[in-house]
């Protein structure tokens, strides 16, 4: 090996992980086109006071990512948690929000994102009178679609029937849902 090369791979293997969630060079090369308000495979639902919508799916993208478009009509969301498996990064459309990433707290408003670190700690709320927006990306899919169709069959479920779906599932609850207030 030269030396040249030998004293660039400190440089270049922190990037090796990242090649990891890239898509394979054989997806098909065409563009998938989902209408606003509708659900990448017609199956909108709704959990945690807000309507979800598929727009890209892990099974688009070889499991490299998943985008939701959420609209939050209660002012609610998830419980503090965090992901063992993958980042989370969101961009809010419309309403204003609250946001908790590790001990830090953040308001957002359309325009703003934020990003969710993996096993960082993270909850939002809406905090705005009227709907809120947020698109939500998954990096990679991970589980997360199966996740979403476990917990809306879920029907009254206990607090530790809560949480074993979300260890299932690579998310580790930490605290309380935050406070709109």
């Amino acid at each position: 090996m030269k030396r040249r090369t030998f004293l660039s791979l400190p440089l270049v293997l922190p990037a090796v992980p990242m090649l990891a969630v890239l898509p394979p060079a054989n997806l098909p090369p065409k563009g998938i086109k989902v209408d606003a308000n509708q659900d990448r495979f017609g199956q909108s639902f709704t959990f945690l006071g807000a309507r979800f919508d598929l727009k890209v799916s892990g099974q688009d993208t070889a499991g490299a990512m998943s985008v939701y478009d959420t609209i939050r009509f209660e002012k609610t969301g998830p419980m503090l948690h965090s992901h063992t498996d993958l980042d989370e990064w969101f961009f809010v459309t419309e309403g204003e929000f609250k946001f908790q990433v590790g001990t830090e707290q953040f308001r957002l408003k359309a325009g703003d994102s934020m990003f969710g670190p993996r096993n960082v700690p993270h909850a939002f709320v809406k905090t705005s009178e009227e709907p809120g927006r947020i698109l939500i990306m998954h990096l990679p899919a991970g589980s997360m679609e199966e996740y979403f169709l476990q917990a809306r069959q879920l029907k009254n479920p206990t607090q530790a029937e809560r949480e074993a779906l979300l260890r299932k599932h690579n998310m580790i609850p930490t605290g309380p849902r935050l406070s709109p207030d």
